[in-house]
Protein backbone atom coordinates (compact mmCIF):
# COMPACT_ATOMS: atom_id res chain seq x y z
CA UNK A 1 0.00 0.00 0.00
CA UNK A 2 1.26 3.44 -0.79
CA UNK A 3 2.28 5.49 2.04
CA UNK A 4 -0.29 8.25 3.06
CA UNK A 5 1.12 11.48 4.01
CA UNK A 6 -0.66 14.88 5.30
CA UNK A 7 -0.62 18.03 3.78
CA UNK A 8 0.79 20.71 5.23
CA UNK A 9 -0.61 24.28 5.06
CA UNK A 10 1.76 25.19 1.91
CA UNK A 11 0.32 21.75 0.60
CA UNK A 12 3.90 19.89 0.96
CA UNK A 13 3.33 16.27 1.94
CA UNK A 14 4.59 15.24 5.59
CA UNK A 15 5.87 12.05 6.83
CA UNK A 16 4.49 12.27 10.33
CA UNK A 17 0.91 12.59 10.62
CA UNK A 18 0.13 14.08 14.00
CA UNK A 19 -3.56 13.17 16.11
CA UNK A 20 -4.30 16.05 18.98
CA UNK A 21 -6.16 14.79 21.86
CA UNK A 22 -7.36 16.08 25.23
CA UNK A 23 -4.52 14.87 28.03
CA UNK A 24 -7.07 13.09 29.90
CA UNK A 25 -6.59 9.47 30.40
CA UNK A 26 -9.93 8.25 28.84
CA UNK A 27 -9.46 10.65 26.06
CA UNK A 28 -5.62 9.25 25.68
CA UNK A 29 -7.20 5.56 25.33
CA UNK A 30 -9.74 6.64 22.86
CA UNK A 31 -7.06 8.55 20.77
CA UNK A 32 -5.04 5.37 20.97
CA UNK A 33 -7.76 3.33 19.61
CA UNK A 34 -8.43 5.27 16.43
CA UNK A 35 -4.39 5.27 15.61
CA UNK A 36 -4.29 1.59 15.93
CA UNK A 37 -7.29 1.23 13.74
CA UNK A 38 -5.63 3.56 11.62
CA UNK A 39 -2.22 2.06 11.85
CA UNK A 40 -3.88 -1.17 10.60
CA UNK A 41 -5.12 0.54 7.36
CA UNK A 42 -2.04 2.49 6.74
CA UNK A 43 0.90 0.29 8.03
CA UNK A 44 3.57 2.52 6.33
CA UNK A 45 2.07 6.07 7.61
CA UNK A 46 3.99 7.26 10.70
CA UNK A 47 1.43 9.12 13.49
CA UNK A 48 2.20 11.31 16.61
CA UNK A 49 0.04 12.06 18.78
CA UNK A 50 -0.48 15.78 20.55
CA UNK A 51 -1.68 15.95 23.87
CA UNK A 52 -3.45 19.34 25.32
CA UNK A 53 -6.03 20.76 27.69
CA UNK A 54 -9.64 22.17 26.78
CA UNK A 55 -11.23 25.02 28.89
CA UNK A 56 -13.79 21.82 30.41
CA UNK A 57 -10.80 20.11 31.56
CA UNK A 58 -9.54 23.74 33.25
CA UNK A 59 -12.89 24.62 34.62
CA UNK A 60 -13.28 21.82 37.35
CA UNK A 61 -15.17 24.13 40.19
CA UNK A 62 -18.50 25.19 37.92
CA UNK A 63 -21.21 22.46 36.13
CA UNK A 64 -20.70 22.29 32.54
CA UNK A 65 -24.09 23.53 31.92
CA UNK A 66 -23.32 26.95 33.37
CA UNK A 67 -20.09 28.04 32.02
CA UNK A 68 -22.18 29.03 28.93
CA UNK A 69 -19.03 28.22 26.12
CA UNK A 70 -20.58 25.65 23.72
CA UNK A 71 -16.88 23.90 22.45
CA UNK A 72 -15.62 23.26 25.74
CA UNK A 73 -13.91 20.43 25.44
CA UNK A 74 -13.38 21.09 21.48
CA UNK A 75 -11.81 24.76 21.27
CA UNK A 76 -8.12 24.02 22.12
CA UNK A 77 -8.40 21.45 19.58
CA UNK A 78 -9.87 22.72 16.76
CA UNK A 79 -7.37 25.70 17.30
CA UNK A 80 -4.14 23.30 16.67
CA UNK A 81 -6.07 21.91 14.08
CA UNK A 82 -6.63 25.29 11.90
CA UNK A 83 -2.91 26.04 12.62
CA UNK A 84 -1.80 23.04 10.84
CA UNK A 85 0.09 22.29 14.18
CA UNK A 86 -2.38 18.66 14.04
CA UNK A 87 -4.21 16.98 11.42
CA UNK A 88 -6.85 15.20 12.92
CA UNK A 89 -8.42 15.80 16.21
CA UNK A 90 -10.25 12.59 18.17
CA UNK A 91 -13.29 13.40 20.03
CA UNK A 92 -16.42 11.95 21.58
CA UNK A 93 -18.65 12.88 19.51
CA UNK A 94 -21.21 14.36 22.53
CA UNK A 95 -18.64 16.76 22.85
CA UNK A 96 -18.45 18.56 19.33
CA UNK A 97 -21.47 21.18 18.86
CA UNK A 98 -23.92 20.54 15.97
CA UNK A 99 -21.88 23.49 13.93
CA UNK A 100 -18.51 22.79 13.21
CA UNK A 101 -16.00 26.21 12.93
CA UNK A 102 -16.00 26.69 8.70
CA UNK A 103 -13.71 24.90 6.68
CA UNK A 104 -13.47 21.62 9.73
CA UNK A 105 -15.55 18.81 9.23
CA UNK A 106 -15.86 15.37 11.43
CA UNK A 107 -14.53 12.61 9.00
CA UNK A 108 -15.18 9.58 10.91
CA UNK A 109 -17.99 8.09 13.13
CA UNK A 110 -16.80 4.99 14.55
CA UNK A 111 -18.37 1.97 15.53
CA UNK A 112 -20.23 2.82 18.89
CA UNK A 113 -19.67 1.38 22.18
CA UNK A 114 -23.16 1.05 24.37
CA UNK A 115 -24.95 4.49 24.28
CA UNK A 116 -26.59 4.11 27.57
CA UNK A 117 -25.93 5.34 31.23
CA UNK A 118 -24.41 3.12 34.02
CA UNK A 119 -24.65 3.69 37.65
CA UNK A 120 -21.52 2.89 39.67
CA UNK A 121 -22.12 2.72 43.14
CA UNK A 122 -20.07 3.44 46.56
CA UNK A 123 -18.52 0.44 47.46
CA UNK A 124 -21.26 0.42 50.59
CA UNK A 125 -23.82 0.34 48.09
CA UNK A 126 -22.48 -2.71 46.22
CA UNK A 127 -25.18 -4.48 45.06
CA UNK A 128 -27.50 -2.30 45.00
CA UNK A 129 -30.28 -0.71 42.48
CA UNK A 130 -31.49 3.00 42.06
CA UNK A 131 -34.76 1.85 43.41
CA UNK A 132 -33.05 0.31 46.02
CA UNK A 133 -31.32 3.14 47.22
CA UNK A 134 -32.52 4.30 50.42
CA UNK A 135 -34.62 7.93 50.46
CA UNK A 136 -32.45 11.05 49.73
CA UNK A 137 -29.28 9.23 48.79
CA UNK A 138 -27.50 11.39 46.85
CA UNK A 139 -26.32 10.74 43.24
CA UNK A 140 -23.73 12.62 41.46
CA UNK A 141 -24.28 13.76 38.06
CA UNK A 142 -22.73 16.74 36.08
CA UNK A 143 -25.63 16.48 33.31
CA UNK A 144 -28.88 18.20 33.55
CA UNK A 145 -30.67 15.52 30.73
CA UNK A 146 -29.33 12.84 33.49
CA UNK A 147 -31.39 14.48 36.31
CA UNK A 148 -34.27 15.60 34.96
CA UNK A 149 -35.06 12.30 33.64
CA UNK A 150 -33.86 10.50 36.77
CA UNK A 151 -36.03 12.78 39.16
CA UNK A 152 -38.83 11.42 36.92
CA UNK A 153 -37.84 7.87 37.52
CA UNK A 154 -36.62 7.96 40.87
CA UNK A 155 -38.12 10.74 43.17
CA UNK A 156 -36.82 9.76 46.36
CA UNK A 157 -33.03 10.13 45.22
CA UNK A 158 -31.24 13.97 45.48
CA UNK A 159 -29.39 14.95 42.70
CA UNK A 160 -25.69 17.35 42.53
CA UNK A 161 -23.23 17.89 40.19
CA UNK A 162 -20.31 16.52 40.34
CA UNK A 163 -17.23 17.35 37.49
CA UNK A 164 -13.85 16.01 36.96
CA UNK A 165 -12.43 13.14 34.31
CA UNK A 166 -13.81 9.64 35.00
CA UNK A 167 -10.60 9.17 37.46
CA UNK A 168 -11.72 11.96 39.60
CA UNK A 169 -15.49 11.26 39.82
CA UNK A 170 -14.36 7.75 40.75
CA UNK A 171 -12.05 8.89 43.35
CA UNK A 172 -15.08 11.47 45.05
CA UNK A 173 -17.43 8.37 44.80
CA UNK A 174 -15.19 5.60 46.79
CA UNK A 175 -13.65 8.13 49.11
CA UNK A 176 -15.38 11.24 50.22
CA UNK A 177 -18.50 9.37 51.30
CA UNK A 178 -20.76 12.53 49.97
CA UNK A 179 -22.33 10.19 47.42
CA UNK A 180 -24.32 6.63 47.27
CA UNK A 181 -23.80 6.33 43.56
CA UNK A 182 -22.50 8.43 40.25
CA UNK A 183 -23.77 8.33 36.91
CA UNK A 184 -21.53 7.90 33.67
CA UNK A 185 -21.18 6.82 29.94
CA UNK A 186 -21.22 3.14 30.40
CA UNK A 187 -18.92 3.54 26.78
CA UNK A 188 -16.18 5.53 28.91
CA UNK A 189 -15.81 3.00 31.73
CA UNK A 190 -15.56 0.05 29.19
CA UNK A 191 -12.84 2.13 27.08
CA UNK A 192 -11.24 2.88 30.98
CA UNK A 193 -11.26 -1.11 31.53
CA UNK A 194 -13.60 -0.39 34.50
CA UNK A 195 -16.86 -3.00 33.25
CA UNK A 196 -16.80 -4.25 37.00
CA UNK A 197 -17.73 -1.06 38.36
CA UNK A 198 -20.89 -0.85 36.56
CA UNK A 199 -23.62 -1.74 39.30
CA UNK A 200 -26.59 -0.83 36.92
CA UNK A 201 -26.91 -0.33 33.35
CA UNK A 202 -29.67 2.54 33.01
CA UNK A 203 -32.32 1.18 30.05
CA UNK A 204 -33.52 3.75 27.78
CA UNK A 205 -37.01 4.12 29.37
CA UNK A 206 -35.11 4.98 32.27
CA UNK A 207 -33.07 7.52 30.74
CA UNK A 208 -32.54 8.02 27.13
CA UNK A 209 -28.70 8.80 26.21
CA UNK A 210 -26.84 11.93 25.11
CA UNK A 211 -26.46 13.01 21.51
CA UNK A 212 -24.05 10.98 19.93
CA UNK A 213 -22.90 9.23 23.39
CA UNK A 214 -21.16 5.90 23.27
CA UNK A 215 -19.34 7.01 19.35
CA UNK A 216 -15.73 8.58 18.40
CA UNK A 217 -15.10 11.23 15.85
CA UNK A 218 -12.80 12.44 13.82
CA UNK A 219 -12.29 15.78 12.80
CA UNK A 220 -9.90 17.16 10.39
CA UNK A 221 -10.08 20.31 8.04
CA UNK A 222 -12.37 19.58 5.10
CA UNK A 223 -10.22 20.61 2.20
CA UNK A 224 -7.47 18.01 3.41
CA UNK A 225 -8.74 15.30 0.83
CA UNK A 226 -5.92 12.90 1.75
CA UNK A 227 -6.97 12.68 5.88
CA UNK A 228 -10.22 12.88 5.15
CA UNK A 229 -10.03 10.04 3.10
CA UNK A 230 -7.83 8.37 5.25
CA UNK A 231 -10.16 8.63 7.78
CA UNK A 232 -13.55 7.34 6.22
CA UNK A 233 -11.85 3.88 6.33
CA UNK A 234 -13.23 3.83 10.16
CA UNK A 235 -16.37 4.82 9.83
CA UNK A 236 -19.56 2.68 10.37
CA UNK A 237 -22.49 3.47 8.06
CA UNK A 238 -25.06 2.60 10.92
CA UNK A 239 -23.84 4.71 13.67
CA UNK A 240 -23.04 7.37 11.09
CA UNK A 241 -26.71 7.58 10.24
CA UNK A 242 -28.05 7.19 13.76
CA UNK A 243 -25.60 9.87 14.81
CA UNK A 244 -26.88 12.27 11.51
CA UNK A 245 -30.56 12.12 13.25
CA UNK A 246 -29.40 12.43 16.49
CA UNK A 247 -27.76 15.67 15.79
CA UNK A 248 -29.83 16.99 13.56
CA UNK A 249 -32.72 16.96 16.36
CA UNK A 250 -30.34 18.40 18.46
CA UNK A 251 -29.60 20.69 15.78
CA UNK A 252 -33.25 21.87 15.49
CA UNK A 253 -34.14 22.28 18.85
CA UNK A 254 -31.35 24.64 19.38
CA UNK A 255 -29.67 21.99 22.31
CA UNK A 256 -26.82 21.85 24.08
CA UNK A 257 -25.44 20.74 27.42
CA UNK A 258 -27.61 23.81 29.40
CA UNK A 259 -30.51 22.30 28.45
CA UNK A 260 -32.40 18.04 29.10
CA UNK A 261 -32.01 17.23 25.42
CA UNK A 262 -31.80 12.94 25.12
CA UNK A 263 -32.14 10.48 22.51
CA UNK A 264 -31.98 6.92 21.48
CA UNK A 265 -31.88 5.96 18.23
CA UNK A 266 -31.49 2.06 16.35
CA UNK A 267 -31.56 0.57 13.42
CA UNK A 268 -33.27 -2.45 12.01
CA UNK A 269 -34.43 -3.71 8.44
CA UNK A 270 -33.65 -0.45 6.67
CA UNK A 271 -35.47 1.60 8.99
CA UNK A 272 -34.05 3.93 11.17
CA UNK A 273 -35.98 4.78 14.65
CA UNK A 274 -35.12 7.76 16.85
CA UNK A 275 -36.81 8.40 19.91
CA UNK A 276 -36.20 12.21 21.21
CA UNK A 277 -37.37 14.00 24.46
CA UNK A 278 -37.09 17.36 26.28
CA UNK A 279 -37.68 17.76 29.82
CA UNK A 280 -37.55 20.69 32.21
CA UNK A 281 -34.77 20.66 35.01
CA UNK A 282 -36.92 18.89 37.47
CA UNK A 283 -38.32 16.38 35.08
CA UNK A 284 -41.83 17.67 35.79
CA UNK A 285 -42.43 18.65 32.08
CA UNK A 286 -41.40 15.87 30.04
CA UNK A 287 -42.02 15.43 25.91
CA UNK A 288 -41.07 12.43 24.47
CA UNK A 289 -42.17 10.86 21.09
CA UNK A 290 -40.67 8.34 18.61
CA UNK A 291 -40.47 8.51 14.59
CA UNK A 292 -39.27 6.14 12.12
CA UNK A 293 -37.78 6.70 8.62
CA UNK A 294 -37.15 4.26 5.94
CA UNK A 295 -33.36 4.29 4.93
CA UNK A 296 -32.05 3.43 1.26
CA UNK A 297 -28.78 1.73 1.37
CA UNK A 298 -27.88 1.48 -2.48
CA UNK A 299 -24.87 2.50 -3.87
CA UNK A 300 -25.63 4.90 -6.24
CA UNK A 301 -25.17 8.44 -5.12
CA UNK A 302 -22.88 7.73 -2.30
CA UNK A 303 -20.59 11.01 -0.40
CA UNK A 304 -17.74 11.43 -1.93
CA UNK A 305 -14.18 13.84 -1.33
CA UNK A 306 -15.12 16.27 -3.88
CA UNK A 307 -19.04 16.78 -2.42
CA UNK A 308 -19.30 20.20 -0.29
CA UNK A 309 -22.53 18.24 1.47
CA UNK A 310 -22.34 17.95 4.95
CA UNK A 311 -24.97 16.41 7.09
CA UNK A 312 -24.35 18.20 10.88
CA UNK A 313 -21.08 18.62 10.71
CA UNK A 314 -19.98 14.96 9.23
CA UNK A 315 -19.00 13.90 6.31
CA UNK A 316 -19.50 10.30 5.67
CA UNK A 317 -17.34 9.26 2.21
CA UNK A 318 -19.01 6.08 0.45
CA UNK A 319 -22.40 6.49 2.63
CA UNK A 320 -25.49 6.72 0.76
CA UNK A 321 -26.37 10.03 -0.21
CA UNK A 322 -30.41 9.42 0.17
CA UNK A 323 -30.08 7.64 3.36
CA UNK A 324 -27.87 10.74 5.01
CA UNK A 325 -30.32 12.78 3.48
CA UNK A 326 -33.36 10.78 4.83
CA UNK A 327 -31.51 10.02 8.75
CA UNK A 328 -31.17 14.07 8.66
CA UNK A 329 -34.66 14.80 7.79
CA UNK A 330 -35.67 13.00 10.70
CA UNK A 331 -34.06 14.48 13.20
CA UNK A 332 -35.72 17.80 11.93
CA UNK A 333 -39.38 16.16 11.63
CA UNK A 334 -38.51 14.73 15.05
CA UNK A 335 -37.61 18.21 16.34
CA UNK A 336 -40.39 19.83 15.02
CA UNK A 337 -43.10 17.75 16.47
CA UNK A 338 -41.90 18.46 19.51
CA UNK A 339 -41.59 21.99 18.99
CA UNK A 340 -45.36 21.79 18.30
CA UNK A 341 -46.28 20.35 21.15
CA UNK A 342 -44.27 23.08 23.12
CA UNK A 343 -41.19 22.34 23.52
CA UNK A 344 -40.00 25.59 22.87
CA UNK A 345 -41.45 27.06 25.85
CA UNK A 346 -40.33 24.20 28.23
CA UNK A 347 -36.59 24.13 27.15
CA UNK A 348 -36.22 27.79 27.18
CA UNK A 349 -37.42 28.17 30.67
CA UNK A 350 -35.02 25.16 31.87
CA UNK A 351 -32.39 27.33 30.06
CA UNK A 352 -33.11 30.12 32.23
CA UNK A 353 -33.51 28.53 35.44
CA UNK A 354 -29.86 26.95 34.45
CA UNK A 355 -28.80 30.71 33.98
CA UNK A 356 -30.33 31.65 37.39
CA UNK A 357 -29.12 29.04 39.13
Amino acid sequence: METLKAKDGAGERRDVIRVGTRKSQLARIQTDSVVEMLKQQFPNAHFEIVAMSTTGDKILDTALSKIGEKSLFTKELENALERNEVDLVVHSLKDLPTTLPLGFTIGAVCKRENPCDAVVFHPKHAGSSLESLPTSSVIGTSSLRRAAQLKRAYPHLEFRDIRGNLNTRLKKLDEQNMFSAIILAAAGLRRMGWESRIGQILSTEECLYAVGQGALAVEVRARDHHILEMVSSLLDPQTVLCCVAERSFMRQLEGGCSVPVAVSSVIHDSQLYLTGAVSSLDGSNYLKETMERCLIFSDEGVERADDDAQHVGITALGVPCKALQSAESLGRDLANLLLSKGAKEILLVARQLNDAR
